[in-house]
């Protein structure tokens, strides 16, 4: 059987070409330009007729997914007998629901753009990561097969790494206290959540659920966007008497100066997230240390040959 062969969009060219290293597959080459009035060129130049062919790129934004799309349809038109997507990074989770009248399902209307993609012969796969609500998965619709992987390995082993032998797994809200337990228990230390009070605009910390004082503690949630929820619960953590604060996350996202902004705040000492987002590789650094997420998504893709 001929190996897969891996292309990316041009924002995740390092994913892929960490999976091409892991694997010994091939690194398929794409044509880009863009013409002067902002239209995008695309080219598959490495041919993918009656290839196994895997598709790494992440919807980090309305030009990404049109590209990630873009791409796909190209790579099935030109021959390809099976398309794996896989997407480290699903990025329109915010709107996942809607809760006034009117409001756009963005999340859903995206996999529905990406279930249009045509169906390989031998079937096309999406491989999504830690997504935030895992329902997204049923947003895909005709053949299209979902995947939903879990990065709680990298989770764990970063918390470890973190806190040592004895910390406190801690979350920014009560809503995601049972996945910190759940981690908490895999870890065998103890797990703590704030209490919030919302009102018209803000939201307000009442509390903590756990004994933190002189503890080490660090903070799960799977996706840091600007880090205020972060920043909220690890004031909470330090004032009920944590001696150190550390943060741990799937994605991290850090828009503008969000990032320079945590870390001024003095309030964490590292923060450790994956690479499933490339706004989190370019800001890497001592403060953020970035996973590679290379040996989970080969394994799943691997297993699902």
């Amino acid at each position: 059987m001929t190996a897969p062969i891996v292309f990316s969009t041009q924002a995740y060219e390092y994913l892929g070409r960490a999976v091409v290293a892991k694997t010994g597959w091939e690194m398929g080459a794409v044509e880009r330009r863009t013409f002067p009035d902002g239209e995008h060129y695309l080219r598959i130049e490495t041919d993918p007729a009656d290839r196994d062919v895997v598709l790494i790129g992440g919807t980090t934004d309305d030009a990404a997914t049109l590209e990630l799309y873009d791409l796909a349809c190209g790579l099935v038109t030109a021959g390809a007998y099976r398309l794996r997507i896989v997407m480290p990074f699903f990025g329109y989770s915010t709107m996942e629901r809607s809760v006034r009248p009117g409001e756009v399902v963005t999340a859903k209307t995206r996999a529905r753009l990406l279930s249009s993609v045509p169906m390989a012969s031998r079937g096309t796969q999406v491989f999504l990561l830690d997504l935030h609500v895992a329902a997204i998965t049923h947003y895909f619709e005709g053949g299209i097969r979902p995947v939903h992987m879990y990065g709680k390995a990298l989770v764990t082993a970063a918390a470890r790494r973190l806190g040592g032998d004895d910390f406190v797994l801690a979350c920014t809200d009560a809503g995601r206290a049972k996945w910190v337990e759940s981690l908490a228990n895999d870890l065998g230390v103890a797990a703590a959540f704030v209490y919030k009070r919302r009102h018209d605009d803000a939201t307000e910390v009442t509390g903590v659920s756990a004994q933190v004082a002189g503890k080490r503690v660090v903070i799960y949630d799977d996706m840091i966007r600007t880090g205020g929820s972060l920043l909220g619960a690890a004031r909470a953590y330090r004032d009920a008497g944590a001696r150190a604060i550390d943060a741990v996350a799937t994605h991290g996202l850090f828009p503008g100066d969000s990032l320079a902004r945590i870390e001024r705040s003095g309030l964490l000492g590292r923060i450790v997230v994956t690479d499933s987002h490339p706004r989190a590789v370019a800001l890497q650094s001592a403060f953020l240390e970035v996973d590679s997420t290379a040996t989970l998504l080969t394994e799943h893709l691997i297993f699902n040959r």
